[in-house]
């Protein structure tokens, strides 16, 4: 199996809102972020792949069976949770484990039990008792406990204390070593993404602009900070923005030499810096021409 799941085309049209034709693919191994603004489409398209919303057209295969025909097959190889985990409240990890095996034919109560220790989850205390890097590591523990092979998160590490959040990246790089699992999740903390993504999807008001490795993506911006404030190039950014002391901003990779002939060396972006750089060229979308 060369690919765990592929979204294909689809759309989903609201109101005020469209998804439109979205596709992209995620491989056994993977760590795929799923990053745009909020509003996006990235909550509508993990809801799409899960068959919570009814999207109008378009296809998603999970394991190489269609998701909607194939829904309770499929459900038993993938673990999936939203950003907030706000059913009863007042019961306890025991309790809600209790009821979630059931829906689950490989559910392995040692595996949970297993779990809930390397994640130091008491699963006596009640789910409003738990902070919100303890509600994570608890939909995880869930995941693992029926042999997930697939993890969709949605903002897993939104709200989390930084060692929090370091330990639920490590628990994903785990997790992707073995038994040919992948995981997607969407997030806007991209400098989670800088540590474990192995590739990265990017949807700008529903519509995918790039998909594929994060190396690619990394490699195709430059960042400059222009301490000369050299204004013979400013048409040569993506976009930019002028501070007391210098300018600075983004620029595609191939043009790299316009700015070293002018005496300006650029380095390597973060993804924050390409991510907040492409969105503030969005009225001329000329940084979404990958």
């Amino acid at each position: 199996m060369n690919t765990i799941l592929k979204v294909d085309k689809v759309r989903k049209t609201y109101p005020s809102f469209t998804l439109k034709d979205v596709s992209f693919e995620v491989k056994p191994g993977e760590i795929m972020g799923f990053i745009g603004r909020n509003g996006a489409g990235k909550t509508t398209t993990l809801k799409s792949i899960m068959n919570l919303v009814h999207y109008e057209s378009g296809e998603i295969t999970a394991f190489d069976l269609d998701m909607r025909k194939n829904e309770l097959e499929n459900k038993q190889r993938i673990g999936f949770a939203l950003s907030e985990l706000n059913y009863y409240p007042n019961k306890t990890i025991r309790q809600l484990m209790k009821v979630t095996k059931k829906f689950f034919k490989n559910f392995d109560d040692n595996k949970f039990n297993e779990a809930c220790r390397l994640f130091n989850l008491n699963i006596d205390k009640k789910l409003e008792e738990l902070s919100s890097g303890m509600k994570v590591k608890y939909s995880v523990a869930i995941a693992l406990s029926h042999n997930a092979e697939l993890l969709i998160l949605d903002e897993p590490t939104s709200g989390l204390d930084p060692v929090s959040r370091d330990e639920i990246l490590d628990i994903f790089r785990e997790i992707v070593k073995k038994d040919n699992r992948a995981i997607l999740f969407s997030t806007h903390i991209t400098s989670d993404l800088d540590k474990c993504a192995t590739s990265i999807t990017y949807i700008h008001n529903g519509e995918i602009i790039y998909t594929g490795t994060k190396k690619d993506f990394i490699n195709s911006y430059l960042f400059i900070k222009d301490k000369t404030k050299n204004k013979d190039v400013l048409n040569d950014y993506i976009s930019y923005k002028e501070l007391d002391d210098h300018i600075e901003g983004l620029i595609r990779a191939n043009k790299k030499d316009i700015f070293v002939k002018n005496g300006i060396n650029p380095v390597e972006p973060d993804l924050e810096q390409i991510m907040v750089y492409i969105e503030r060229s969005k009225d001329n979308n000329e940084g979404f021409n990958l």
